[in-house]
């Protein structure tokens, strides 16, 4: 794809460029998260209704979904850290327009361009990484990076809560932009001064397949809409499942056109080889499928906590900090042994993951408030070890047999599937959550067991996932036994 030269870089080097990218990772996941606390604030501050509090969040998952593949075509055929510049520079600007919206309208607007700031940078972590490091020392980097995104995922809602309590019921959402302001100069200071140049050359012309940039858009924006329009409401319009239909459409058409564009000689946006590795096309569903799960895990607990229990915000955000601090470490040991444990290590993971979804709905079921919190926190923990096994080792292994010269194409790939696995599975499980609350509510403070009840259905849906996910990871793991015999 390039005629790109690396350059050899010392391990002092290497590192200390994989630390600045681990620093701009947590960034971008705390605000796919943290802004999810916030809904009730801004909903009071503006009186905003359930499809615009929704856009706030999904719009953000939806643009930078969409800018995630042409991002990392890019910066594998150009400077990743040019790219790191414009990402961190257009995210702090528009987390200051965010902070400052006087509307609901303003606050969507910048949202969506903070979502395109994201894409931007994103695939450059991962194709920095994977162009930096290899055999062993990938796998220990990966695991580094997993381990940042499980406790940035779980950090989140507890950070946006502490915003709350600090800036108040009514303004607490826009201290949550604020803190982004300072934390993206200080990532943006360690681009500039400590990313090292990492190629001789570039190609004479930057090679983009227009046509299939607007397929893929198409493609990305008809199957994301009928989930990100989901909140579970009575008032979600039915129609939006019809979208469905133009994506089936779209997708073939872009199929068609990535393969005649190929077979022109000319360089396709997706190259559709990459799935016929067989590593590469398992781990992605696997990645797909998980984050499914995860998120819409921690929103319903969130959502259980608060409405069901009545704890405030940031307590029911406190309640994921073992899973954070579990998943932290299981990543960091996942990464530095999946070089010889291999697929196994990640089924194992989801097999805990499996298990503590399963707990979680018991807790909710018979443990009595006041106790249910904890008894949750220690189930996330234990759950945490589980998923620490999974993203970290499921990255190496899916990683592992792409050309370095494709890392971040490859990798923006395998963060668009999840950013769609999260849309996907949080409309899911918000839709059984709420429905179930309206169906047994009966009046407008609907009876303790009424969020027992939508709880438990929303988690089977998150079990079910994860389930997926387990068969997909043992169906891949007998795949490559056999292939070792044959």
């Amino acid at each position: 794809m390039s005629d790109t030269a690396s350059i050899p870089l010392s391990v002092h080097q290497r590192w200390r460029a994989f630390w600045v990218c681990v620093a701009v990772a947590a960034l971008t996941i705390l605000d796919l998260t943290k802004v999810n606390v916030a809904l009730p604030s801004i909903e009071k501050a503006f009186g905003a209704g359930s499809t615009e509090l929704q856009l706030i969040v999904s719009g953000y998952v939806l643009t930078f979904g969409l800018t995630l593949v042409p991002a990392g075509r890019i910066g594998d055929q150009r400077s990743r850290r040019a790219l790191f510049v414009i990402g961190l520079s257009l995210f702090a600007a528009t987390s200051v327009v965010c902070a400052l919206a006087p509307d609901t309208g303003v606050l969507l607007a910048a949202r969506l361009v903070q979502g395109v700031a994201a894409g931007i940078q994103m695939p450059q972590v991962i194709g920095l990484a994977q162009e930096m490091f290899q055999g062993a020392e990938r796998g220990k980097a990966f695991g580094l990076f997993g381990a940042t995104i499980g406790i940035s995922t779980a950090f989140g809602p507890t950070l946006g809560g502490l915003m709350i309590a600090l800036g108040g019921a009514e303004d607490g959402w826009r201290y949550i932009f604020w803190m982004n302001v300072p934390l993206t100069i200080a990532v943006l200071a360690g681009v500039i001064w400590l990313l090292p140049r990492t190629r001789e050359s570039r190609p004479a012309r930057l090679q983009l397949d227009p046509v299939g940039l607007l397929l893929f858009a198409l493609v990305v924006i008809a199957f994301m809409a009928p989930f990100l329009l989901t909140t579970g409401a009575q008032g979600d319009d039915p129609q939006r499942w019809w979208s469905l239909v133009a994506f089936g459409v779209f997708a073939a058409m872009f199929v068609w056109w990535e393969r005649r564009y190929a077979a022109s000689g000319k360089h396709p946006l997706i190259p559709l080889e990459l799935f016929a590795i067989s590593s590469y096309r398992n781990g992605t569903l696997i990645q797909a499928v998980y984050f499914m799960a995860l998120p819409a895990m921690f929103l319903l607990t969130t959502l259980f906590l608060q409405l069901g229990v009545g704890l405030e915000p940031v307590f029911a955000g406190m309640v994921s900090i073992g899973f954070a601090i579990a998943s932290a470490g299981a990543s960091y040991v996942g990464g530095r042994i999946v070089t010889r444990v291999g697929r196994p290590l990640v089924v194992g993971g989801l097999v805990i993951m499996l298990a503590a979804v399963v707990a979680l709905a018991l807790v909710a079921y018979f443990v009595p408030a006041g106790i249910v919190e904890f008894a949750m926190a220690g189930v996330l923990t234990v759950g945490g070890f589980g998923g620490g096994l999974v993203i970290s080792p499921n990255q190496t292994l899916t990683l592992a047999d792409i050309p370095v010269k494709q890392g971040g194409l490859a990798g923006s790939v395998g963060q668009l599937v999840q950013r769609i696995g999260t849309a996907v599975g949080t409309a899911v499980a918000l839709s059984l959550f709420y429905s179930t609350v309206y169906r047994l509510g009966g009046g407008s403070t609907p009876r303790i067991d009424v969020y027992h009840d939508a709880y438990a259905l929303g988690m089977v849906s998150v079990g079910l996932f994860l389930a997926l996910a387990l068969v997909l990871g043992v169906a891949d793991l007998a795949s490559r036994r056999r292939a070792a015999r044959a």
